[in-house]
């Protein structure tokens, strides 16, 4: 009895079916080789274990598409033409759009403006700022020392003309003024008239006392309030125009005697005339002085609020509110940039114009077919897998491919990048969308070429087969025979899955350095 090393060791790839039928030639061969009676074994030795799947496909870019533009218009622009090599990005064609592309530089502008306003309020005030703000109050606290200064010079000056007047103006015509005896020089027609005058003359004498102490210690304005001092003065002048203005109607009711002639009197009124007009000009330049000095104090107190902000800086509820007003122009912005999209047709990825059929001039309408491209990367490989394949297949598996172009020789590697998990029907018959992606870009590959794929979906080493033909089932069980010291005897087995020459893996009933029977036992 002759015995053979048995190894298995598979190294040509061959399809499914195939490679059955050539291990069931190998078993009659032996079979008829030992002549028919003789029984022959094999010693089974661990070897390689591969499993192949062949099917066809067809070459494809990995990236091919049709473009148009999501808007309507007319075309204003061509720049791809069919051939033409263009980055990602690039904008192939457009239709017009000048105020999409306006709109776009004044939101960009807003939102230029908004984050610069956000960036100053995180900062905070710049010592530059601060200096300024400073500067300012400075500037107003000055002018409102001025302003106090001018006051106590118009109540220095009211009070000095008052007194004028009085003095050396009524009081030509009053015999004792000061005192309680006092009387006019003149004789008048209207008695009553003429008590008024006396008595107003009396009261201008207390006011003059009153005001001259309240002056006194002028002009210095420290620790004095200038606008109350001016209150009073203002109503000091008032009392002073009111007895020039009795004095005035006195005299114009006065009668020529012995002692005041007419021209005496005429010449009184004139004074009283002379006065009253200096003492409205008093009154007018205190009203002026007070006035200004409100505005100083405005301006003071709007310059120091000012510069307390600025120290302050921005509480987090302005932060907020400016951040959100930045948000929106951002939003803006995009918006205005997706309008303007709608006028462009950009490459989305990197690869060669195939199709253009956009004209300048031509009115084009929204998601209509004008520009196509394929990408320059990898190229793929579509094929569609029978159902009865597609199970010993999955995504990561690799192949060899050949192109009907070049022939046999010319072999590329690839490997399985994506599986449908819903079928396609192709005459009636369910298969699977399989995509390979080849290993290396290839000058060669070109789109459209026919393929041929050998997919190994299983590859082990270490592993015990058998031909299929050996296995004898019996009621659901498997078995092998095995010759054991000269006896031939049936062991059963575990099975697992069957490689692409036909032979089956045997999981446990084996193991290496048995001899498998592989022919009929003799007579």
């Amino acid at each position: 009895m002759r015995h053979h090393i048995f190894l298995f060791v598979r190294e040509k790839k061959t399809i499914v079916g195939i490679g059955a039928l050539l291990c069931l030639v190998l078993v009659g061969v032996l079979f008829f080789k030992s002549g028919g009676g003789t029984d022959q074994t094999e010693v089974v030795q661990p070897g390689d274990f591969l499993q192949q799947v062949s099917v066809s496909g067809k070459v494809v870019a990995a990236q091919d598409v049709e473009l148009g533009f999501s808007g309507g218009g007319r075309v204003s622009y061509v720049r791809a033409r069919v051939g033409d090599t263009v980055a990602a990005g690039t904008v192939l064609a457009e239709i017009e759009n000048g105020d999409a592309r306006a709109t776009v530089a004044q939101k960009q502008a807003v939102l230029a403006s908004q984050q610069a306003k956000l960036e100053s309020l995180q900062n905070g005030t710049r010592p530059e700022s601060l200096a300024v703000a400073q500067t300012a109050v400075d500037g107003a606290a000055s002018a409102l020392a001025q302003a106090n200064q001018g006051v106590v010079d118009a109540i220095l000056d009211a009070y000095a003309k008052s007194d004028d007047v009085v003095h050396n103006k009524v009081d030509r015509f009053i015999n004792n003024p000061n005192t309680p005896s006092l009387a006019l020089t003149f004789n008048t027609s209207d008695s009553q008239l003429a008590s008024d005058l006396l008595s107003k003359r009396t009261a201008v004498g207390g006011v003059l006392s009153v005001w001259q102490a309240d002056t006194a210690h002028l002009p210095t304005t420290q620790m004095y309030d200038v606008i109350a001092g001016a209150s009073r003065a203002q109503k000091n002048l008032s009392d002073i125009a009111t007895l020039l203005a009795t004095a005035s109607a006195a005299l114009s009711q006065a009668t020529p005697s012995q002692a005041t002639s007419q021209t005496l009197i005429q010449n009184y009124a004139g004074d009283i005339t002379l006065a009253r007009a200096t003492i409205n000009t008093a009154i007018a330049a205190l009203n002026t002085s007070v006035t200004a000095q409100k505005s100083a104090t405005a301006a003071v107190n709007a310059a120091d609020k000012n510069l307390q902000l600025l120290q302050a800086g921005a509480t987090q509820a302005d932060i907020d509110t400016q951040t959100a007003l930045v948000a929106s122009a951002e939003a803006d912005v995009e918006n205005a940039q997706a309008q303007l999209q709608k006028t462009l047709i950009v490459a989305p990825f990197s690869g060669v114009v195939t199709t253009v059929d956009a004209k300048v001039g031509q009115i084009v309408s929204q998601n209509t077919p004008e520009i196509g491209m394929i990408g320059t990367g990898a190229f793929q490989i579509e094929s569609y897998v029978p159902e009865i394949n597609i199970a010993l297949l999955k995504v990561g598996n690799p192949a060899t491919v050949t192109l009907d172009a070049y022939g046999p020789d010319a072999v590329f590697d690839a490997s399985i990048v994506s599986i449908d998990p819903a079928e396609t029907l192709q005459n009636g018959v369910s298969t699977y969308r399989a995509v390979l992606q080849f290993a290396a870009q290839d000058p060669r590959i070109k789109s459209g070429m026919t393929a041929s794929v050998v997919v190994t979906s299983q590859k082990r080493s270490g592993v015990i087969t058998v031909p299929q033909g050996l296995v004898i089932d019996r009621n659901g069980k498997k078995f092998l025979k095995v010759k054991q010291g000269g006896v031939v005897v049936e062991v059963e087995v575990t099975l697992g899955a069957v490689s692409s020459l036909g032979d089956v893996e045997v999981l446990s009933g084996l193991k290496a350095g048995d001899a498998v029977l592989t022919t009929p036992l003799a007579p």
